[in-house]
């Protein structure tokens, strides 16, 4: 067998993984491995890369923290090992988790595997930049923060320097009243999900935010300003005009399409009507 092709290899710790890498330059990091078999059909043949080097055995990416002003949590932890630390994950971000696949994929599927997927913007984007997290990500001999949102803007994937490894993510613990998570229908790339959160001080409409993430990431922080200190229950006049501020965003939007669009349009539209009862 030829030393530089058809190699698996299980680093211990991240420096192993980063002398790995050095060795197998062109090597793919493997966390769930359900990212490798998405998308095809039952009996379909896998397309492995030639070399992999696992992140099974890595236990440094697999700790959960928790201050009284964030949650982290490694990049290995499966979705379902998210959901089951129960009151500390904000709503939005559960929500998400629990509407990926079933239970055996969510029990595989990583969160750092879900948020890395380069094909697009899987489940947990939209609440992950929603709610101001940061990921690290390290290389041999760094590490650097960056937000969830600036990490998932670019639209040719996300935003990792090579050689560079998702290690953990930082999740800032608000208090959020108010969340709604819908996934819109599609396969592959034409997924979509969307999640609202609003926080409330006694009758007064302190923070609200929506994004969309699909194809591409949608926010229109324009929108979420303009009903910001508003008091509950909201006018139905300032309704409209945020649902006309979002229209007016979505129109000069490069993507997604228009039945996307009409479908974004509708969830920001209910979204903010109940805040009209609330």
């Amino acid at each position: 067998m030829d030393a530089a092709h058809n190699q698996v290899v299980f680093p211990a710790n991240l420096p192993e993984l980063f002398a790995a890498w050095e060795r197998f330059p062109g090597a793919a990091l493997l966390a769930g491995g359900t990212g490798l078999i998405r998308g095809r059909g039952h009996g379909a043949l896998l397309n492995l890369p030639d070399n992999i080097i696992s992140l099974d055995r890595l236990e440094e990416l697999r700790g959960v923290t928790r201050t009284e002003r964030y949650l982290e949590i490694g990049a290995m932890i499966s979705l379902n090992g998210i959901i089951r630390l129960g009151k500390p994950v904000p709503e939005a971000l559960s929500a998400a988790l629990r509407e990926i696949a079933g239970p055996e994929v969510r029990n595989l599927a990583s969160i750092g595997g879900n948020i890395c997927h380069e094909g697009c913007r899987l489940g947990s984007c939209a609440p992950l930049v929603a709610l101001d997290a940061r990921y690290e990500l390290r290389t041999t001999g760094a590490s650097r923060w960056v937000s969830a949102a600036r990490f998932a803007a670019s639209p040719g994937g996300p935003a990792l320097d090579p050689r560079e490894v998702l290690s953990r993510i930082r999740i800032p613990l608000e208090q959020w009243d108010y969340t709604v998570y819908r996934k819109f229908p599609g396969k592959g790339d034409a997924a979509g999900a969307m999640v609202c959160i609003a926080a409330l001080e006694k009758d007064i409409l302190s923070d609200i935010r929506l994004v969309f993430a699909g194809d591409t990431l949608l926010r229109d922080r324009s929108a979420e300003i303009s009903l910001a200190g508003k008091r509950l229950p909201l006018d139905r006049r300032e309704a409209a005009r945020f649902t006309a501020l979002w229209e007016e965003f979505l129109s000069k939007a490069e993507s997604p399409g228009p039945l996307r669009r009409s479908q974004i349009l509708l969830f920001v539209e209910q979204c903010v009507m109940q805040l009209t009862d609330y």
